[in-house]
């Protein structure tokens, strides 16, 4: 298919990106999770926050949903930040869902959450994630190792790691 000839509407509909960049604005912490869909109920946004790891922080937050967001999330740390996008995400209940180095700016306790999470979010839809932490990617169904742009080596980790120098290399790196 010819990338023009692409219906956009329903290219958008289907596909739900979390880049590494949030984007929030000064509104209250369910409006910038139902950004995506206005018409969302609380319980609609509720799930996806828990399916984001978002909803326990967000309980404890002055007014819980109602609690108000600077611009850019600034009172929120950088792993709130970003559960608060995955649970945007989400809330669409996109087929596609691709995470652009969505968990590089997490502390070690967020991304715990939304690793344990990923199983639960990843259930019936297929879940591109780019990440350059490894560790990230273990339970993945499939690997894609790029060297300088192109393909080297596709698989499993445990395969990756027998077979492919370039994966192997990278993985002894990030966890000496």
């Amino acid at each position: 298919h010819e990338i023009r000839e692409l219906d956009l509407p329903h290219l958008r509909s289907n596909v739900g990106v979390v880049m590494q960049q949030c984007f929030l604005f000064r509104g209250s912490v369910r409006e910038n999770i139902g950004a995506t869909r206005p018409d969302a109920t609380l319980e609609e946004i509720v799930h996806a926050a828990t399916m984001a790891g978002a909803d326990e922080f967000i309980k404890l937050l002055p007014q819980g949903y109602d609690t108000l967001l600077e611009e850019g999330g600034t009172n929120l740390s950088g792993g709130q930040q970003q559960r608060l996008s995955i649970a945007r995400a989400l809330l669409r209940q996109p087929r596609i869902l691709i995470l652009d180095e969505a968990t590089s700016a997490l502390d070690p306790e967020s991304e715990a959450i939304v690793q344990a999470n990923l199983a639960r979010i990843a259930e019936g839809r297929t879940v591109v994630m780019v990440s350059h932490r490894l560790s990230s990617l273990v339970a993945a169904d499939a690997i894609v190792v790029l060297d300088r742009g192109r393909i080297v080596d596709y698989g499993k980790h445990g395969e990756l790691l027998s077979r492919c120098m370039t994966y192997r290399q990278l993985w002894n790196q990030q966890n000496r």
